[in-house]
Formats: structure tokens, C-alpha cells, sequence
């Protein structure tokens, strides 16, 4: 009889039916040769039979690791040692298991950690056994349409969509498991969502003082008390911590990395990553996209390293409150920050399936002016996407990989939130970003108007000279652009204040110096936004 193996030198084995049914045909004829604890010896390029497990952690190991090379007579799994070594072209008689969708799914997250995992042991990805124990396990005796991942995946999906409560769909876990008894389903959400954030969509919980004065991260991450206020960390009752610890504030964080590598995980999704450079305008007149306008240009100028690779990527940032609670009578601002990828077609890139949640800022307050202590998770990953990079997968360059660097470009806000971001207040008698100390404005019955507008029409327009504005003839010119140099400058003067909002500390209103005009703090900054600030 024999044997094909032709299987094992498939690279693209997510959307491969012959390398599924190859590798089920293999785990059938070795399952008669473990050992009395059943164990045996693991072919991947990891173990390289030098390592044993039990037999359905060897599906996960060789469809994350490849099979290894030069064991092309498997003496350990039951052929026999005499046997012909050489790959044939028979394959093997059926269909073992009926492949799942959520085969190619595993492939493409497993594919993003390959790389990185390379410096471990064999067991380094073993939270993987676990998905591909429900991709194994069937959802009903004799279902073979729907894996036990398969279906949680789906179901999850409508309690999304149709804004289901954790409640009620625990409620239906039990309710499905009263009904069909011999359902393989987990028992509650919260074991879903266990289960989900091993395929990437999880998020991290970062604790936040109750005066936004500092998250308990990093070097904070131990300390129960703030750093800047010493306000407990924890909720208290009667002055006392209750039995179990509860946090005044939680911040989530999703990280951006894993999903921007996800993006170069299939060849669809790879290809449109690099309209930016193919598919953009070839007229210099039309601005359709980013790419066409100058700012991108004389990024791409300033760093011709970073442009040089079209599949680096350029983000946009946009933040704005909203109130979660709807049309009830409670004042809460919640802040989402989004993240866009700029690289993307215009008719892809704004498409909500393409933006990223990246924070999810807790009320009940707007941040304000302590937004950057909770925009510090999300700088530090883009900083080190910067400066160091992620290797990535290309699906569209068969799967070479390559090292993705991230950009954060632009913000997209409205006044208040741009306050919030930049720094320089949108309100007074300076508060235009653009005209800076040269903004004209005047006081008209109690309120701050702003006019000159006449100023950036061409000098010879006919209503330079009309008088039904204000009364008189325009003679000032447009204001000047400032420099990368004096916005340096200006930043240099301004004052560190204390953050949070505690009254005796960050809360004290602070009394700004006709020197630093209308900014209320330095704003988040990276090493690449010096020159971003001239273009």
C-alpha cells in the first residue's frame, strides 16, 4: 500500500483540503502506535521526533510548525521500517473529517505568531490545543456541518449584532443544553470569551485612578494607592476594601499590532494594503486619498527608509465622546479612540469591518486635559511599532515575511476634541490652531467672534475693498505659517502641569502665563511628529 506524504510540503495549509485530509490520515495510522500513557514521538520541525505528546496535541504542532523535513519514512507512526521511503502520489482512501471554516482562521492567527514563537520550546503555543480541540470536537453526535469552535464563533457574532446582554445569552447556553443533551458547548460566556481571546479578540483591563491622575501600569502595576494623589486604587465600603477588589475606573486597551499583521494574513486583504502606491491618482491636480495631499509626500521626503516599503503602515487617530446610556438623564462621556489604516482604498478604509478600536476611555468625566495618561498604552505600541517594527506574513508575496512598521499620521477630531489631543485651546481669543497668536478676533456682546477671513482670498478679489463686512477695507495679509522652529519654541515655554483631577492637586486651576498663548499642555508626542509639524 502506499502512502502519500506529498501533503507534508504544503506551505499554505489553512486553505488546503489535501493538507487536512493528509494530516487526518496520518494521526489515523499513527493512532495505534502510542505508547501506554499516550504519548507519542511529535514529527514537526520543532520536536523533530525528538519530543513526545499526546496524539491530538501532534494535529496543532505540525499544522502550526510544518512537518519536518527528511522524515519521509515514518518508522515511529507505522510504516513499516523496510517500507519504500519515497513520497507517492496515492492518496488516502476518503475524507477523514469534513473541513471546518475555522480551519483557515487558526491558520492565519497560528501563521502571525510563527515567527516569534521560533524562540520557544515546543510547547510555547500550547493555548492553541484548546481551539483545536473545538475545531475537532463535533457540535452534535452526527453534525459534521458545524464544529463546536464553529458554531461559539457564529453565536457570538449575533449576541454582538443584535446587542445581546451577558445575561441572556448565558440563559441560551442553558436553554440549548436543556434541549440537545449531547450539545458539545461551553457553559457561559465567560468561558466564550476565554475561548475568543485565545483567537486574538481579547483586550487588556488597565486600572485607572478615580481623579484620572495616573493608570496602575507598568512600573504602577503592583501599587494600590496613585502615585500622584494617593487615592486608593480600589472601590471602598465604610472605609474599608470590600471582600473583593474592585477598581474605581477600568480602561481597555486593544492592541493594534496583532491586527494590523492580520491584515497581510490573507492575500485579498495584502493585495488592497498596497493601493496606496498602486492604485493611487496618477493626476497631480486630483486628491481622492491622503496619499495625493502634501503632507504624505513630505513625510515619504523625510523618511525615504520608512517610504521605501510600500506595506508600512499610515494610521489616522479619531476620539470623540459619546454617552452610552443613551436618551436616560445621566451625564457620562465615554471616549472611543479609533484607528484607521490610511494604506487602504477611500471606499475601504472609513468602512467600520476596517477600523480599529484601539482604547475604550471611562467615564464619567471627558478626559480632558489628562486624555495622554490614557493614550499612554496605545503610544508606547505605536512608538514601538515605529522604531522597531513587527515581523509580519505577506500573504500576497507567498507568505515572505517582512518587517511592518506603523506610522500615526493624523488625528480626526472635532474642536473640543482636538483640545484634548493637541493641547492648544480651542477656546479665547487665540483659539484658531492655524493662525496661532496671530488669530484676529474681537469681543461682540459678551461673546469671542473672529474675523479677517477676506485675508486668504486672492489680493486683487473685489471684496478686499467691500465695506459691508465691518465697515472697512481689508489691508492685512494672510497669517503667517509658523515654522517647525517656533512651534518648538513655543512648546518649550509651556508649563508641566499635574495631571488628574483631584482638588488639591491636578484640579487646581492653573494660572497661564501670556507666554505659552493658548496651549494647556504638551501634547502626546513621537520621535517621528517633529517633522510632521512644518508639513
Amino acid at each position: 500500500m502506499t502512502i502519500d506524504k506529498s501533503w507534508t510540503t504544503i506551505r499554505r495549509r489553512g486553505s488546503s483540503n489535501e493538507f487536512w485530509n493528509g494530516l487526518q490520515h496520518f494521526l489515523q495510522m499513527a493512532k495505534p502506535f502510542v505508547n501506554d500513557k499516550g504519548f507519542i514521538k511529535c514529527p514537526c520541525r520543532r520536536c523533530l521526533n525528538n519530543a513526545s505528546h499526546q496524539l491530538e496535541d501532534l494535529e496543532s504542532h505540525i499544522f502550526r510548525n510544518d512537518f519536518m523535513f527528511g522524515y519521509n519514512q515514518w518508522i515511529h507512526h507505522g510504516e513499516p521500517a523496510t517500507g519504500n521511503a519515497g513520497t507517492t502520489v496515492a492518496g488516502p482512501s476518503g475524507v477523514i473529517h469534513e473541513r471546518d471554516e475555522m480551519f483557515d482562521v487558526l491558520d492565519d492567527i497560528i501563521s502571525e505568531d510563527a515567527d516569534e514563537d521560533a524562540v520557544g520550546g515546543p510547547s510555547s503555543n500550547d493555548q492553541y490545543d484548546d481551539l483545536f480541540a473545538a475545531l475537532r470536537s463535533e457540535l452534535y453526535p452526527g453534525v459534521s456541518s458545524f464544529s463546536s469552535l464553529n458554531f461559539l464563533v457564529k453565536l457570538m457574532h449575533l449576541k454582538v449584532l443584535n446587542k445581546w446582554t451577558n445575561k441572556s445569552f448565558d440563559e441560551l447556553l442553558k436553554l440549548l443544553k436543556l434541549a440537545f443533551p449531547k450539545i458539545d458547548l461551553v457553559e457561559s460566556h465567560y468561558e466564550a470569551k476565554k475561548l475568543m481571546t485565545k483567537m486574538g479578540l481579547g483586550y487588556s483591563s488597565i486600572h485607572v485612578c478615580k481623579n484620572d491622575c495616573a493608570l496602575f501600569w507598568k512600573e504602577n502595576s503592583l501599587k494600590d494607592t496613585c502615585p500622584v494623589c494617593s487615592e486608593s486604587r480600589w472601590k471602598l465600603q465604610s472605609g474599608k476594601r470590600s471582600g473583593k477588589n474592585v477598581p474605581h475606573k477600568v480602561l481597555r486597551y486593544f492592541p493594534v499590532g496583532p491586527r494590523l499583521k492580520r491584515l497581510f494574513a490573507t492575500s485579498k486583504t495584502a493585495k488592497l494594503m498596497r493601493w496606496h502606491s498602486t492604485g493611487k491618482s496618477k493626476d497631480n491636480d486630483v486628491m481622492r486619498h491622503p496619499v495625493d495631499g502634501k503632507s504624505w509626500q513630505e513625510f515619504d521626503k523625510r523618511h525615504p527608509q520608512f517610504a521605501g516599503d510600500i506595506r508600512n503602515i499610515r494610521l489616522g487617530l479619531a476620539a470623540d465622546g459619546f454617552n452610552p446610556f443613551g436618551n436616560m438623564s445621566l451625564s457620562y462621556s465615554m471616549w472611543p479612540v479609533v484607528l484607521t489604516t490610511y494604506n487602504l482604498p477611500p471606499w475601504i478604509c472609513m468602512k467600520a469591518e476596517y477600523l480599529m478600536l484601539s482604547l475604550l476611555i471611562p467615564g464619567p468625566q471627558s478626559p480632558g486635559k489628562d486624555m495622554d495618561v490614557f493614550l499612554r498604552p496605545l503610544i508606547d505600541e505605536l512608538k514601538e511599532l515605529w522604531v522597531h517594527g513587527l515581523d509580519t506574513r505577506d500573504a500576497a508575496s507567498e507568505n515572505s515575511v517582512f518587517r511592518m512598521r506603523a506610522a500615526l499620521l493624523w488625528t480626526v477630531n472635532d474642536f473640543p476634541a482636538r483640545s484634548s489631543l493637541y493641547g492648544w485651546s480651542g477656546q479665547g481669543y487665540r483659539a484658531c490652531p492655524t493662525c496661532n497668536e496671530d488669530t484676529p478676533s474681537m469681543r461682540v456682546i459678551g461673546k469671542t467672534a473672529y474675523f479677517g477671513h477676506r485675508r486668504f482670498l486672492p489680493t486683487n478679489h473685489h471684496w478686499w475693498s467691500n465695506l459691508q463686512f465691518d465697515g472697512r477695507t481689508e489691508r492685512k495679509r494672510p497669517p503667517r505659517r509658523f515654522s517647525t522652529t517656533d512651534i518648538l519654541e513655543q512648546l518649550r515655554r509651556v508649563k508641566t502641569g499635574i495631571p488628574g483631577k483631584h482638588p488639591s492637586y491636578g484640579g487646581v486651576k492653573r494660572k497661564i502665563g501670556d507666554d505659552e498663548l493658548n496651549w494647556r499642555k504638551k501634547a502626546f508626542s513621537t520621535s517621528y511628529h517633529t517633522g510632521l509639524l512644518s508639513s
